[in-house]
């Protein structure tokens, strides 16, 4: 079976508000083998939503709606699916008594418009919502199941776990849905995708996804069988021929960012990392300050903008040397992941030292020039990147590719 979620209410077109529910919806549908094929959010217009329920109903066996049950006028959803499915609405005085009581425990009175609340389309059953006042609705259709659900995370969640979830298990057919989640950094979305499309096109089934953001692709594949064993075997069968492709840019199979791939794998060596960085800002130890344990591997940083302050990290000697090579170098980039190594007494310094723009390019360092080093006493990894887009994207693409020269190195420090 295939599902489709909308989410209605004007407010979740506007900036201020994200459609977390419909992810919720998502995973817990996944879970039970159902693919969630299509997603929409449609604000308070009786027209538009009646179509689209309409186009759900005749597309999906499951048609979830999140949202507009409340009392006011411009909720909507009860009155559009009644008008989709061509049925009629009828007030039930014991639905009302169930929100007359939610609101007396709230030691507040009903109001006249909550009586639309209690108005349930011809056929449906009332899901009882513990947790607000608003009740969900179940109605079976010729094609499958539409369930009307309360806008508000904590009851729709209640809601789903409490009714809604056993009575789909029920309904569904014996499958199962098997997931691979591979990270990948140090390529680009095009090349990737031109380097794996040969393997993944010829399936139907796992299907694949390709998402990018700034440094960072995640490839997803999805095997929906009639048992947990053979998805397995079949996202496995694309899985092993994808990873022979990509190879070690694959940092993480589970989902992981990449900072938690670099501590788990400082943690196991019993290693530990600092980072100087200028152009960055303090991004990057950000990132690896952010990620749950990094106490046990993560000494500290230092923000050295400035000349000056670079100099004065990296000692009388070595600050001469940047001075002479210019803070955009590989010269001091390497000095700068030495000293941080050095002062904070870290198995591994990390440096980042680069125009960010949008002024500040030169000749022969034009703005997204930045030079990252990676250092410890058994060896020095320097690279210059040439990174493309404003100061934001080139900060953001400086952290996260320090943060794979630093997995590189050790994997080449392992070997």
């Amino acid at each position: 079976m295939n599902a489709e979620i909308i989410a209605v209410g004007s407010e979740m077109l506007t900036p201020q508000r994200i459609d977390t529910n419909s992810l919720y919806l998502t995973d817990q549908l996944n879970a039970y083998g159902v693919e969630v094929v299509y997603k929409c959010v449609v604000g308070d217009d009786r027209a538009l939503l009646t179509d689209s329920i309409r186009l759900a109903v005749n597309r999906s066996a499951i048609v979830i709606l999140s949202g507009g049950l409340g009392p006011t006028e411009d909720d909507l959803t009860r009155d559009a699916v009644a008008a989709a499915l061509g049925v009629g609405q009828t007030y039930h005085p014991d639905v009302f008594a169930g929100i007359e009581g939610m609101f007396a425990r709230l030691g507040r009175k009903v109001a006249e418009n909550n009586k639309r609340q209690a108005m349930l389309i011809d056929g449906a059953e009332w899901l009882e919502n513990t947790r607000g006042t608003a009740p969900g609705q179940w109605i079976r259709t010729a094609n499958g199941v539409v369930i009307l659900l309360p806008g508000p995370p904590k009851e729709l969640t209640t809601m789903y776990e409490r009714t809604v979830r056993e009575r789909l298990v029920a309904l569904l057919p014996k499958q199962a849905l098997r997931t691979r989640w591979y990270r990948v950094a140090g390529m680009g979305e095009s090349d990737l995708d031109q380097l794996i499309a040969p393997v993944y096109t010829r399936y139907t089934n796992p299907v694949t996804t390709v998402l990018a953001k700034a440094g960072d692709i995640e490839v997803h594949l999805r095997a929906r069988l009639d048992t947990a064993e053979a998805a397995e075997a079949l996202v496995n069968e694309v899985g092993v021929q994808v990873e022979a492709l990509l190879g070690d840019r694959i940092y993480s199979h589970n989902g992981d960012p990449l900072e938690k791939t670099v501590g788990l794998m400082l943690a196991a060596r019993g290693a530990t990392v600092a980072v100087a960085e200028s152009c960055t800002g303090g991004l990057l130890g950000t990132r690896l300050s952010d990620t749950p344990g990094a106490s046990a591997w993560f000494r500290g940083g230092y923000i050295v903008y400035t000349l000056a302050l670079k100099q004065a990290l990296a000692g009388d000697a070595d600050g001469a040397a940047i001075a002479a090579a210019g803070v955009v170098s590989e010269t001091t980039a390497t000095v700068l992941a030495k000293a941080a190594a050095a002062r904070s007494g870290a198995t591994y310094g990390v440096s980042i030292t680069g125009v960010a723009g949008p002024d500040g390019g030169t000749g022969e360092n034009p703005v997204g020039t930045v030079w990252i080093a990676v250092a410890s006493n058994q060896s020095v990894t320097a690279r210059r990147y040439r990174f493309p887009g404003d100061r934001g994207r080139v900060r953001t693409l400086a952290a996260q590719s320090a943060l794979d020269l630093l997995r590189r190195h050790l994997l080449s420090e392992k070997g």
